[in-house]
């Protein structure tokens, strides 16, 4: 079975990325193979640095004429964008490079609380002022919409009486953690099998 290559986008921490390439390691089901932001003092940079994956900084002009970018991930042989917390709209040239093979998380129960504006604690913060009983998270295909491409997997948690936006993020951040290797997985074996 063959391996699909990874390049991860994200613009923060990188929790998320963090364990990809913790769960990669252990299951070398994918490859991490390029991490590349938007922020040149995002931590994941020296994240994935400290696990030997190749790092890449983009600009906005980057994202505006994004030839430069497509050749970059060209070069390293990607088959799977895969978005991380990565706050910059996808140009159109990448998702049309790559079809069905441009994947996000979203940390909230798709198609609420999605669009633009809508990540992070925004997200926990309009969850429990509008007193929801559930939440979750929401992996899904990327289109030119912001959180509008075909949803993949869902998995839904109770919102407690007593919770606060930051122990919501926190569970969140748990289901992202064990559900986003296992669902990139299972995509990429749905998509070479057929």
């Amino acid at each position: 079975m063959l391996k699909p290559k990874l390049a991860i986008f994200a613009s923060g921490a990188g929790s998320n990325v963090d364990n990809l390439i913790r769960f990669a390691q252990k299951n070398p089901l994918f490859e991490p193979t390029i991490v590349v932001s938007n922020k040149a003092d995002a931590p994941v940079l020296q994240l994935a640095k400290s696990h030997g994956v190749p790092t890449l900084l983009i600009e906005k002009t980057d994202l505006l004429h994004p030839e430069k970018l497509l050749n970059t991930l060209a070069s390293f042989e990607i088959d799977v964008v895969v978005l991380s917390g990565f706050l910059k709209k996808i140009p159109t040239e990448l998702i049309q490079a790559y079809p069905n093979r441009i994947i996000n998380i979203h940390p909230a129960l798709l198609p609420h609380y999605g669009g633009k504006g809508m990540y992070g604690m925004n997200v926990h913060e309009a969850v429990i002022q509008n007193k929801e009983a559930f939440s979750g998270i929401t992996i899904h295909l990327v289109n030119e919409k912001y959180d509008e491409g075909q949803i993949l997997f869902q998995e839904k948690i109770s919102v407690e009486t007593d919770e606060t936006p930051e122990s919501l993020a926190k569970r969140i951040h748990s289901l992202e953690h064990k559900f986003y290797p296992i669902v990139l997985t299972d995509y990429w074996h749905s998509l070479t099998s057929r």
